[in-house]
């Protein structure tokens, strides 16, 4: 028996996305892409007219001009043959990209079977230690006019911003700094990230962050805050 494939409504893939989210149980990069009219194409992936499981095409936005598949699920019942899905998925939804992160097994295996031209887009970092840096003459408030925000100031001079963004699956928090040119290279960045973190857990999310993979400043920066390498974000061609 074949499986068949048809683009479907969000709401009728919300259960199956549901159980996706639980199996993940860590940030979801791509989470909030259903939210953004028009961005995506969803499907459902069905068994002799039984739901087993889905698949989400992103051609929205940065992904604009491409059919980029960027969730895939099959129950687990049916995951023996979660490849003859995930083919039924390529034909149906005319596919021509993967984006996946790693720690997403069945997408990331996806990848790997037939995608090419595989490059890492970013690091996924999670938070595994706690820190306790400080910076004398260090001032950190928050900016009243943009939520989230923070500012770092050093002698009265903003050294650093940064925030949390919770556009993501919840309970993760999606930290960001950037420090100032004249700052950088004093411990400024981790100070910063140190602080959100604490920020982000004190309102009852869990911190992660990412950074693109070249970024070695960034990279090095979240690591002296805490947060340790969790998976990359991989992207390649069907």
């Amino acid at each position: 028996m074949e499986f068949t494939v048809r683009p479907v409504e969000v709401r009728e893939i919300l259960p199956c996305r549901e159980l996706y989210r639980r199996e993940m149980n860590c940030q979801i990069v791509h989470d909030s892409l259903h939210l953004r009219d028009g961005w995506t194409v969803p499907y459902l992936i069905e068994l002799a007219g039984e739901v087993a499981g889905y698949g989400s095409i992103v051609v929205g936005g940065p992904w604009a001009g491409t059919r980029t598949v960027f969730e895939f699920y099959v129950l687990e019942k049916l995951r023996s043959r979660f490849f003859e899905a995930f083919d039924a998925l390529k034909s149906a939804s005319g596919a021509n990209a993967i984006e996946t992160q790693t720690n997403d097994v069945m997408l990331t295996a996806m990848l790997h079977t037939w995608a090419r031209d595989v490059f890492s887009e970013k690091i996924v970092f999670e938070d595994k230690l706690t820190t306790a840096y400080r910076v004398p003459g260090a001032v950190l408030r928050k900016r009243e006019d943009e939520g989230d925000w923070m500012l770092l100031e050093v002698g009265g001079e903003v050294a650093a911003t940064g925030g949390i963004l919770y556009h993501y699956n919840r309970p993760y928090g999606d930290i960001w700094m950037e420090v100032a040119e004249a700052f950088r290279g004093r411990g400024f960045g981790t100070y910063l990230v140190q602080e959100l973190k604490r920020i982000c857990r004190e309102g009852g999310s869990v911190p992660c962050a990412r950074c693109n993979t070249d970024n070695v400043a960034s990279r090095k920066t979240l690591q002296k805050a805490g947060f340790v390498p969790c998976a990359h974000i991989l992207c390649g061609k069907l």
